[in-house]
């Protein structure tokens, strides 16, 4: 089983027990300054799904966009086809044997991997810690997280995408709860169930 890190559980806890919702949250907001707090980077960089994906599109090769949710998320729920690999934030153990009371699923914990691994997946794209990095997570909790993690090793352009994949829960109508306000998916922008081995994610 992949060893993970034993890091705090200050910033773990904001990052993967939260409950806040967004529910307000219009497709395309662009007034950061009312960002939930949950989503707030030290950098104050963030991005629509529409501007991460017109930002990639434009200069594909300058500009990274990783998906750093975990495995079984990419797998069971969809991926965007424009992202450059898939590394994983946060991850579940490898024998599920610990549950959220909070959040009711199972426990993650913090990757140990993950900035190595961006450093990685950066060295492929032949991009330094300077080149624009786009972060793409659920529902914009974990990216902002991420993107403070990449910050205090160095990365000085990395943008969060505030709606996420997936969006934020609605809190009202015949569809409460799910993820049906914003997103990656609810924008209609391109994304699919199959996947490229090329871009996953695997423990070293």
């Amino acid at each position: 089983m992949k060893k993970m890190f034993k890091m705090s559980l200050a910033g773990l806890a904001l990052a993967v027990s939260s409950l806040a919702m967004a529910a307000d949250w219009a497709p395309g907001t662009t007034t950061w300054d009312k960002l939930p707090e949950i989503k707030v980077t030290k950098l104050g960089l963030y991005l629509t799904p529409q501007q991460a994906y017109d930002m990639k599109k434009k200069d594909a090769k300058g500009v990274a966009l990783f998906d750093i949710r975990t495995r079984a998320e990419a797998m069971y729920v969809g991926m965007a086809t424009d992202v450059d690999a898939l590394v994983p934030f946060v991850e579940h153990p490898e024998i599920m044997s610990d549950w959220d009371e909070k959040r009711t699923m199972y426990k993650l914990e913090p990757n140990q991997d993950f900035v190595p691994e961006v450093a990685r997946r950066m060295k492929e794209l032949g991009l330094g810690k300077d080149a624009p990095v786009i972060l793409l997570c659920r529902s914009g909790d974990r990216s902002s997280k991420a993107a403070d993690r990449l910050l205090a090793d160095g990365y000085t352009r990395v943008y969060s995408v505030a709606e996420g994949f997936e969006g934020d829960r609605a809190s009202e109508g015949a569809k409460k709860g799910q993820r049906v306000v914003n997103g990656w998916k609810n924008s209609d922008l391109p994304w699919s169930y199959k996947l490229d081995k090329a871009k996953m994610y695997f423990p070293r």
